[in-house]
């Protein structure tokens, strides 16, 4: 592949990577299944939790599984449009479209999701240590923002450990970007208002 065509190609799969983040999979669900525009419910956020708390387990656990999906199949694009980028640059594209979508005003989720997709598709040990992470914070604590939060942090220092500086650099930079979209969650943990779960 000649040096122009890669330029494009790379182009071209950063703006396939953003477009698939940018599905609004819990607004696409809670219009066709139940007839609702989710950012008129809970806390408008065109994600998971939200979903989980507006409508229920079923819907919830759909919307999770599509979302960590958009981050999966962005990552594997390198491989898929033969562009020598590493997998986790090519699903932050992903990221930002879902937490900025162009199909839905620029107003999405937080992130996780499709972060943990990503990370599933370039590391599963490392998304192994994450999610049994979130799991386990999220029963102690009963904060599904606490748990996300943690769990970054520990895909942070997981890479770290393992010496992978790609994975280092985008999970603190995942960290860091989790703790600007969850400002207002953990003001309300330290407040005590935060909601809590009430089905673990």
């Amino acid at each position: 592949m000649k040096g122009a065509q890669r330029i494009l190609t790379l182009i071209w799969l950063l703006i396939i990577s953003y477009l698939l983040g940018s599905i609004p999979t819990a607004l696409i669900v809670g219009k066709l299944g139940y007839g609702v525009d989710i950012r008129t419910l809970g806390s408008g956020n065109l994600g998971g939790t939200n979903t989980f708390r507006s409508l229920g387990f079923t819907a919830g656990l759909i919307v999770t599984v599509i979302d960590v999906l958009k981050g999966s199949i962005a990552a594997a694009l390198p491989y898929t449009m033969g562009v020598d980028i590493n997998p986790m640059l090519a699903g932050l594209p992903a990221v930002l479209g879902h937490c900025y979508p162009i199909f839905a005003g620029f107003r999405g989720g937080k992130a996780v999701a499709t972060s943990a997709g990503v990370l599933l598709l370039y590391s599963p040990f490392c998304f192994i240590a994450a999610a049994s992470t979130f799991f386990i914070t999220m029963y102690l604590s009963k904060y599904v923002s606490l748990a996300s939060i943690i769990a970054a942090i520990i895909a942070h220092t997981y890479a770290i450990f393992f010496g992978d500086k790609v994975l280092s650099i985008v999970t603190f930079a995942l960290v860091v970007f989790l703790l600007w979209r969850h400002r207002s969650n953990i003001e309300r943990i330290l407040n005590g208002t935060e909601r809590k779960i009430s089905w673990m």
